[in-house]
This record gives C-alpha cells, sequence and structure tokens, in this order.
C-alpha cells in the first residue's frame, strides 16, 4: 500500500489480492441432514444437485462418484485412509449457525480412537518421512489442484457450517488456502542442511528431518484456511498429522481429507478425528507417542496445552492465540483509507479474527472525524444469508456468529460496555431472531480500563479512542498482555517505521490491515503465542535440525 492511497484504492487491492473474480449467482445449497439420512429442510430449494453423504450408496465410506465430481458430506472420523465409527459410538451434532438447525451427527473421536491413529502414523511414518523432497512436492501440488476443483462445494459447506457468506468463502479462505499448499509444495523438496568448517579433520554438515507425529488442533473461525496453515508445511517436512478440527465447524476438514486420499497420500500419514477439546483436544495433547501438538485458539486453553506437553513426554508446542491489536490512527493519516482499514480490520469473518484490530486508537484533532465515518461503514454493512452467493462487495457483508455461545458471549460484551459508560454509536442489538446475527456494532469514548477495551471479544464490536502524542498511543498500545498483531495509519513513512519497529505485535500493518501471505510469518509476541506459522519459519515447526560428524584425518592416498 502506498503511503496515501484512497480508500478506493485499497478496496481494489483487497480484491486483487484475494483474486476476487466472483461468479455469478449459482443458487448453491446444502440440506439437513442426521446421520447421513437426508431431510428436507430450508435449504432444499436451493440444491442444483442432489447431495450425497459418505454412507449412501457407498458401503466403505470412503470415496464419491468421480463421474459427477460431487463432493458428498462426510461425518465419521479419517482414520488410515478410511472413513470410520467411532469405537464408542459417541457423536455430537453440528449446527448451521444462520437458523439454528442441525446440520447433521459428526462421531466424537475418543481416547481409544486416537491410539488407533497414532498407531497408523507410526506404521507409516518411516517410510513417508524418507520419502523424496519431489514426492512430497507433487502429493501437496495434487491436493492444491483437487481443492481448486471442488472449491465451489467446499465453500458452500464451509458457509453452511461456519456461517460466513459463501463469496467470502470461495473468494478468500479458499484462495488463501490453496496458495498456502501450493507454496509449501515449493519448499518439500528444498529442506537442505549446511556444511560447517569445524576446527581439525572432519567434516560437518546438517540435515533437516520430519518432527514425528503432529497433533494439530485448528479452530472454528477459518477451518480450511487453518487446516491449510498445520497441514502444509508438516507434510511438507515429512511428518505424519493427527488433525482435530474444532467440534463447531467439522465438515470440510473431513472433506479435504478424502481429497488427500484421492491425491495420494499413503494411508496414515493424515488423520482427522473430531471432537471438543476436554476429550479429543486432551487426548491428543496427553499423547506420548504424539511428538508435537500445533494449537490456534484461546490463550487459556494454551496454557493447558503446555501443561500437558510438560507433564507427559516433553513434546514440542506451537501456539497461535488471542489478540486483543491496538490500530493507530495519526491525524495526517489519510481518513478514508483509515476508516477502510479499520472496517476490514475488525468486521471481517463477523469479527472473528484472531487479529481483529479491536482497539482503535484515533488522534484528537481527527476523532469526531473519524468516528462519524466509521458508523457511517458500519451502517452500510449487510447481514446476510451465507448460502447466498449473489453478493459482489465480499468487504461489506457479514454472516452469523458461529454458535450460540459465541453470540451470547459477543452481547454479553456489548452489555458490559453500556454499562461502563461507553458511547453506542451504532449496533449494540441482534439482528431478526434466527439465528445468530449481531448488528456491526460500533463504541466510542472507550477507556482503557474498560473491560470491551481489554479483553477479546470476537464478534463485530469496533472500540474506538482518542489519545493527543504518538508517543502516548503507543505506550496504550504495549500496555496489554496480548501482543499478535498491530496497525499504524500515517503518511509520513518516517513516522510509520518507526512506529512499527516500538509496537509489541508479531506484525505490524501500515497504512492496510489483514493483508496475509503464505510466505510472511504469522505469530504473536507475549500471551499471543510462541513459534511462527508460514513463511520460511513455518518449517522450523515441523523438523529437527541433526548435526553429522565425519573423520576425515585417517584418509590415505596409496
Amino acid at each position: 500500500q502506498g503511503y496515501g492511497a484512497s480508500a478506493k484504492a485499497l478496496r481494489k487491492d483487497y480484491k486483487k489480492m484475494f483474486a476476487a473474480e466472483l461468479p455469478g449467482a449459482n443458487g448453491h445449497g446444502v440440506t439437513r441432514t442426521r446421520r447421513g439420512k437426508r431431510k428436507a429442510g430450508s435449504y432444499d430449494s436451493m440444491f442444483r444437485k442432489k447431495t450425497r453423504y459418505e454412507n449412501d450408496d457407498d458401503e466403505d465410506h470412503n470415496g464419491y462418484d468421480e463421474k459427477t465430481s460431487e463432493l458428498p458430506i462426510y461425518t465419521k472420523l479419517f482414520i488410515n485412509n478410511k472413513f470410520v465409527e467411532s469405537i464408542s459410538g459417541r457423536t455430537f451434532e453440528t449446527v448451521n449457525p444462520a437458523t439454528g438447525e442441525v446440520i447433521c451427527d459428526v462421531d466424537w473421536a475418543s481416547k481409544a480412537d486416537i491410539d488407533v491413529a497414532v498407531r497408523a502414523a507410526k506404521k507409516a511414518f518411516p517410510t513417508w518421512s524418507t520419502t523424496s523432497g519431489p514426492h512430497r512436492r507433487d502429493l501437496l501440488l495434487k491436493l492444491a489442484d483437487l481443492m481448486e476443483k471442488h472449491k465451489k462445494r467446499l465453500a458452500e459447506v464451509e458457509a453452511l457450517d461456519n456461517g460466513k457468506p459463501y463469496q467470502v468463502a470461495l473468494n478468500i479462505d479458499l484462495v488463501l488456502a490453496i496458495k498456502c499448499y501450493r507454496y509449501y509444495a515449493g519448499w518439500a523438496d528444498k529442506l537442505m542442511g549446511e556444511t560447517m568448517p569445524i576446527e581439525g579433520k572432519y567434516l560437518c554438515y546438517t540435515r533437516r528431518e520430519a518432527l514425528g507425529i503432529c497433533g494439530q488442533i485448528t479452530p472454528w473461525n477459518f477451518p480450511i484456511l487453518m487446516q491449510a496453515w498445520k497441514w502444509a508445511p508438516a507434510l511438507a517436512c515429512g511428518c505424519c498429522v493427527i488433525h482435530k478440527p474444532s467440534e463447531k465447524t467439522p465438515l470440510t476438514a473431513l472433506m479435504i481429507a478424502a481429497l488427500a486420499k484421492e491425491a495420494g497420500f499413503p494411508a496414515g500419514v493424515i488423520s482427522v478425528l473430531n471432537g471438543d477439546g476436554p476429550v479429543t483436544g486432551e487426548a491428543i495433547t496427553r499423547h506420548n507417542k504424539i511428538d508435537k501438538v500445533a494449537f490456534t485458539g484461546s490463550t487459556g486453553v494454551g496454557r493447558r496445552i503446555m501443561k500437558a506437553a510438560a507433564e507427559t513426554n516433553l513434546k514440542r508446542v506451537t501456539l497461535e492465540l488471542g489478540g486483543k491489536s491496538p490500530l493507530i490512527v495519526c491525524k495526517d493519516a489519510d481518513l478514508d483509507q483509515a476508516v477502510a482499514a479499520g472496517q476490514l480490520g475488525l468486521f471481517l469473518n463477523s469479527g472473528q479474527c484472531c487479529i481483529a484490530s479491536s482497539r482503535i486508537y484515533v488522534q484528537d484533532e481527527v476523532y469526531d472525524a473519524y468516528v462519524k465515518k466509521a458508523v457511517a461503514f458500519a451502517k452500510k454493512r449487510r447481514l446476510v444469508d451465507p448460502m447466498d452467493d449473489g453478493h459482489k462487495d465480499i468487504l461489506a457483508i457479514q454472516g452469523p456468529q458461529v454458535d450460540k455461545l459465541q453470540f451470547d458471549r459477543v452481547m454479553s460484551y456489548i452489555e458490559q460496555g453500556k454499562r461502563e459508560g461507553a458511547r453506542l454509536a451504532c449496533g449494540g442489538a441482534r439482528s431478526g431472531t434466527r439465528g445468530y446475527y449481531v448488528l456491526p456494532t460500533v463504541f466510542a469514548d472507550v477507556e482503557d480500563d474498560m473491560k470491551i477495551a481489554k479483553e477479546e471479544i470476537f464478534g463485530p464490536v469496533m472500540v474506538i479512542m482518542r489519545f493527543s502524542t504518538l508517543d502516548e498511543a503507543i505506550k496504550r498500545a504495549n500496555n496489554s498482555d496480548y501482543g499478535l498483531g498491530a496497525g499504524i495509519m500515517t503518511r509520513d513513512p518516517a513516522k510509520a517505521l518507526a512506529t512499527a519497529h516500538r509496537l509489541q505485535a508479531g506484525t505490524v500493518y501500515v497504512n492496510c490491515y489483514n493483508v496475509f501471505d503464505a510466505s510472511a510469518p504469522f505469530g504473536g509476541f507475549k500471551q499471543s503465542g510462541q513459534g511462527r506459522e508460514l513463511g520460511p519459519y513455518g518449517l522450523d515447526n515441523y523438523s529437527e535440525v541433526k548435526t553429522v560428524i565425519v573423520e576425515l584425518g585417517s584418509a590415505k592416498f596409496d
């Protein structure tokens, strides 16, 4: 982004980045089911083709009709390249957040199921970890190609299960996920060591070797994208993956597992185990044969994962946790650009984004003007049916919160903001009576000690505060337990860079926000996590460095 670029240019650049070549309306939808049996529901009228489930005319639950190329919805566990029922027989419901209706029942993995998946991974690892880099590269590229082929189907199921608008899932989440797999495919045949000139007559070199069996626990806000961030570097390095998607949004993870099998990944290399945190997640983090856990989610759960790793086999841990990210708007900023960045930074994905610009500091001289423009933008946002694919402006539409629990949490913070004396400038209420929609909300005149200014809300609630000097704003921005992201809006390049260097955050945006690329490392300072995902740094999470020293002094040249 150029300094002082217009808001129009900012929006144009974001659409270009997300490859938003939007298709016309096509009426995709999916029926409600229970245990794979179709049942008439409110989404029947949106179908163009009959939806298939993995146990419809498919006895082994391991494929789909390649003639029609229709990828079914899967509801079982994926272990050893097969979809199998949980050993306990327990299931849980996954719900459509736009209606509150049950989509289907999904098998619930227990410790016994995880034991089976670990045994399969241990059997697969010796061969998989020594497979050539070019072969792993080709498999990742094939998986990316299959996701590209089925992207509309994946987007509609993501919209159904998560609540994000279909066009957002199609043109943001899937675009970035596919690029991530292709990026790490490019690394699979370039995992090289180094040689070191040590003292004496020795050859010293290093090797990068696969870490082992990796437990991966992903959140519900970006199911397909977070799956890619975890799977792609692990598979590129030759690790085996035991993945637990969020119990709120399990469906697309299982569909991509089916595509991974079709791509040619060997049995045991990938397992997908549905379930909750206390049962399934706990069993993964405490399993003595799992070598590493990667987790994206709340800081509180991150602490428990570190404790479990320490109390068992000291498995490696990487964490991408919560945030309360500040965006500083200076008096010399392009105000329209700053408002556009703030809107995208906060309202993307219904505010359910870990790096959301949830503390906006605006300098006194432009404070009132910024609040006025921010409120006007918020009021223009449209709350939409996630399955309606006719919306062209993907940056101005909003779906529901993911479930009732999250809806209630957001509403409780809104009420807390009112009680504490923040000025409610717009929104602050539920939209409609069906589903979990929250009106885009803006609070102005917020003080730093208010709960809505300190805690992660994870919803469409913008918090705006004023400041006098930039030095003051930086100190207030850094006065947080979190350090995932931050932003600075100014026309002065020197001021922007100096501020970026002082802000205590893993990612700092200058005159933009929410720009993501597979090449750019992502992670947090302080209680926002440890380790980095994406870029070459992401490979460090899934590889061990081995040093080899060879004695050369006894060589004879007879």
